[in-house]
């Protein structure tokens, strides 16, 4: 069988992207990082419900914990605020400087050594928070690089999300019976989602233009 290293943050763009390489008749092989992330209790209590979900054998937490040590995002350094005024043109201050870079690079080792023919990630460039890291034109120079740096066979990245909208991923979750309420996209809080950080806000936008009810708490 072939098989894919599906990266699964525990958000609903990476959690799509491994239901549907499951469906492309994958066998699939789980990556999650763990990167002192302030959810990051929370996601990976949700990776772990989702690979049971789909009943994945093989799965992989990792402790990157030096992006924290790096720093300059909202994300791991809880001095900056995490903003909620809305999404704006500018790189915002919760974007991890080159974090795709550094999971493709992980997920390309442990992809080689498990012999999967594919990476899965759920970068979305169209609607996403303004990350450098989700365009198109970056994951192809990635997987050129990565080719070259491997000396073995060809492994291919794909990103079946890159050009959707959140509603089109919702829409597609759902006719795949994707089970969204196992999945946590907000920035900030653990038990309920603070429901107006810009991963909160496209997550509600989605479900809003998609017809559906987000089912995830939220505060008031």
């Amino acid at each position: 069988m072939k098989k894919a290293l599906c990266i699964i943050s525990g958000g609903m763009d990476s959690t799509l992207c491994a239901y549907m390489a499951k469906n492309e008749g994958y066998e699939i092989v789980a990556l999650h990082f763990d990167y002192n992330q302030r959810t990051m209790n929370k996601e990976r209590e949700c990776f772990n419900k989702i690979c049971n979900d789909l009943n994945i054998k093989k799965r992989e937490i990792l402790d990157v914990s030096f992006i924290s040590q790096i720093g300059a995002n909202a994300l791991t350094d809880t001095n900056l605020e995490i903003p909620k005024t809305g999404i704006s043109d500018d790189i915002p201050i919760t974007y991890v400087p080159f974090r795709n870079g550094v999971f493709l690079s992980i997920a390309a080792a442990l992809a080689q050594k498990e012999n999967c023919d594919a990476i899965f990630i759920g970068v979305v460039e169209e609607d996403s928070s303004g990350y450098p890291d989700c365009s198109e034109e970056f994951i192809k120079s990635m997987q050129l690089s990565i080719n070259l740096g491997r000396g073995t066979k060809d492994t291919k990245i794909v990103t079946p999300l890159v050009h959707l909208s959140k509603a089109d991923i919702v829409k597609k979750a759902i006719s795949l019976n994707v089970p969204l309420e196992l999945t946590w996209s907000c920035y900030e809080s653990e038990d309920k989602a603070c429901g107006k950080c810009d991963s909160c806000r496209l997550r509600l936008n989605g479900f809003k233009k998609a017809g559906f009810k987000d089912k995830i708490p939220y505060k008031e």
